[in-house]
């Protein structure tokens, strides 16, 4: 080996285990970067998955990652979202309106085929592919959390030097908190869901507009249209799941039958894959990070999918990760032990106020004080409303888009003014009637 060789700075060495699209735009991301990065991934995916719907401030994350264009070509544009709370209470939001500050428009992706881009664009970005399902155990000295020995045998590069990062990007399965005993914060709702695709559906709606209604037996439930099919699913509690019948199908077949908007839409559509079933939708992990290992995206933590967050949170959380790893100028060598954990620090308790503030977002929609300050607002326009009454109508409701779209879900301001208008203009409009059961 040469000198110059000899010399050169050793690159940042991270083991990525699972593929979803948090580990794959963290992969993509690391690697521009100089990281020396390996994924591991069997390949099992089901054939549903939780997060069809993107909102718009994924958008200029797939610019940057390079992958808009091969999402579009498969995806159906999303240009809003409606919410029926009633048969005459309809509130639609279009993204356009809140343009150029948030891009006026979202993609509504099957998610197989989404995975998939995203893990090519990894391998395609030079990170190693190691087709198997990777164990970690917990290190007796040194850090946290190791690679089992027939993980390492498998990527050879890392069982010659072990990698300086393990991220656990295995969703829900949280992998590295199940060895490690991490506990985790569950939220207040403990509901379940139960969605299909259906082929032959009634569709009269603004193309690619997801629609989103209070249930009739309580909870939820969503119309997504993809390209050639539509995802109909349904969020509620696990005992007003279980008046509805016994199995997942009879389920989502009965509150199709008996919710008229549902029927009008899908009565005489054609199931074309099982019904999946989800429950559990909000839980944040007590700790994310440790010496040596981290967690990223659902393995942090997940919200509810109402607002269709989760996959704007996955890929956020792989670019504040990169962003928080990336090399420091003038230097391209890994960083020390203690470097790192101060990064990992700084990553958490980003990813920390992300969840919760997404969490804070969606219990406005539970509770009824969205839609119950929503139409308090209407009350505040008539024929001889003042300037002053249009204008703050107008930025309440702008800066309620930007907090939806993920442009300013964090901002102080936007969450600030929510709860100060929340609080104090609501004009005798009860949020207990617009609640979700």
């Amino acid at each position: 080996m040469g000198t110059d060789a000899m010399n050169q700075p050793e690159p940042l060495r991270v083991a990525i285990v699972g593929a979803g699209p948090a580990g794959s735009a963290l992969a993509i991301l690391l690697r521009r970067q100089g990281a020396d990065v390996t994924v591991f991934d069997d390949g099992r995916r089901p054939e549903l998955l939780v997060g069809e719907s993107l909102i718009p401030a994924v958008v200029p994350i797939l610019q940057r990652l390079g992958v808009e264009q091969e999402t579009a070509s498969f995806s159906r544009v999303k240009p809003g979202v409606s919410f029926i709370w009633s048969p005459g209470e309809r509130v639609s939001v279009t993204f356009a309106r809140f343009a150029p500050e948030i891009c006026g428009y979202a993609y509504n992706i099957p998610r197989p085929h989404f995975d998939e881009a995203l893990m090519k664009g990894a391998i395609a970005a030079g990170a190693r592919h190691v087709p198997v399902r990777a164990r970690l155990e917990r290190a007796s000295t040194g850090p946290e959390l190791v690679l089992a020995q027939e993980t390492l045998d498998a990527a050879p590069a890392l069982a010659r030097r072990p990698p300086h990062l393990i991220v656990d990007a295995t969703g829900r399965a949280r992998h590295a908190g199940r060895v490690l005993g991490i506990p985790t914060r569950l939220g207040p709702r403990k509901d379940v869901a139960h969605f299909a695709h259906f082929e032959g559906f009634q569709w009269d709606d603004v193309a690619g507009q997801v629609l989103i209604a209070r249930g009739r037996a309580g909870g939820w439930t969503w119309c997504i249209p993809l390209q050639e099919r539509l995802s109909i699913g349904m969020v509620l509690n696990q005992d007003d799941a279980a008046r509805l019948g016994r199995s997942p199908e009879e389920r989502l077949e009965r509150a199709i039958a008996t919710d008229g908007w549902l029927t009008s839409v899908a009565g005489s559509a054609r199931r074309v894959t099982e019904v999946a079933t989800y429950s559990n939708y909000q839980l944040i992990s007590e700790r994310g990070y440790g010496r040596g290992w981290v967690m990223l995206g659902d393995a942090f933590g997940f919200v509810d999918p109402m607002l269709s967050p989760g996959v704007f949170l996955a890929l956020r959380s792989a670019e504040v990760l990169a962003d928080t790893l990336a090399p420091r100028p003038g230097r391209s060598a890994a960083p020390t032990a203690a470097e790192l954990d101060s990064a990992l620090a700084g990553y958490a308790a980003t990813q920390e106020a992300m969840l919760s503030a997404w969490l804070e977002l969606v219990e406005y929609l539970y509770d009824g004080r969205l839609l119950a300050l929503m139409r308090a607002g209407r009350t505040w326009m008539t024929p001889r409303s003042t300037v002053i009454k249009r204008a703050v109508e107008q930025h309440l409701a702008r800066h309620v888009g930007l907090l939806a779209s993920g442009a300013a879900t964090t901002s102080r301001y936007s969450r600030g003014l929510l709860r100060f208008m929340s609080r104090y203009g609501l004009r005798g409009v009860d949020p207990a009637d617009h609640a979700i059961r």
